[in-house]
């Protein structure tokens, strides 16, 4: 794939490793995250010759997300011919029972619109190149209920749902869109101490995404990492520290 790639939650776990591996492979990255501190950060790790561009910016809103098109697509380079979506809200346990009523409004702000809000001002900027791919990153709990983080598990399965239904109705832009969902919390040398060793690696994540992006793999909107047949039975433990190493900062 020609052309530079945007990552949005370029700071999370998963994002970091997009931009490393992206970068790796030649592709120039526009990373974009809330924190411009730890944007400079990113930046700083990987040199000065490095092709990055940083943009601290938040998408809580349809006007957050426009403003956020017209900065990109104000850049001096070549253009973005593919994004990946890797953003969601922070992690908040409890039983959703208990919660207020509002509770679960607020999670679903930060874990689900966001993403509507990108797709629907960035999805038009992409389609202008030929042979443009959108990955979003979906969290564990979509199918089972994570214990503790119920909220966080509806707002999963309802991503995967968004997800679908972009993919149906990119194909009149044209734009390749996917959801890679990774079934368990990322394993990164952050949490190495307390992750299970089953738990997938953020890199090799990564390297789906990219793959994904290149147009590999089935043409279905919803491609499961790692497969089925690689989970280990307990994939989501009751209490997971290591569940906040996949959230954007």
């Amino acid at each position: 794939m020609s052309g530079r790639l945007i990552v949005l939650g370029a700071t999370g776990a998963i994002g970091r490793a997009v931009v490393g591996h992206a970068l790796a492979e030649g592709r120039g990255v526009i990373a974009v995250a809330r924190d411009a501190r730890r944007l400079a950060q990113l930046k700083r790790s990987h040199g000065r010759d490095a092709d990055i561009a940083t943009l601290a910016a938040t998408i809580a809103s349809d006007g957050d997300a426009a403003r956020l098109a017209a900065r990109i697509g104000s850049l001096r380079g070549a253009p973005p011919t593919g994004m990946v979506a890797a953003i969601r809200g922070q992690a908040e346990r409890g039983r959703l029972l208990d919660a207020r009523a509002d509770f679960l409004q607020r999670r679903l702000d930060e874990d689900l619109l966001p993403h509507l809000f990108a797709a629907r001002h960035l999805m038009p900027l992409l389609a202008q190149q030929p042979d443009a791919g959108y990955v979003l990153v979906g969290g564990p709990g979509a199918e089972q209920p994570w214990a503790g983080y119920g909220h966080h598990s509806i707002g999963a399965a309802a991503l995967r749902m968004l997800a679908r239904v972009l993919h149906d109705e990119a194909r009149a832009l044209p734009l390749r869109v996917r959801m890679l969902s990774v079934d368990s919390p990322a394993r990164t040398a952050d949490n190495a101490r307390h992750a299970c060793e089953r738990w997938p690696d953020a890199d090799a994540v990564a390297r789906q995404v990219l793959h994904l992006l290149d147009g590999g793999g089935c043409a279905q909107p919803l491609v499961r990492f790692p497969p089925r047949a690689a989970l280990p039975t307990a994939a989501l433990p009751p209490t997971s520290p290591a569940s906040k190493e996949n959230h954007s900062p």
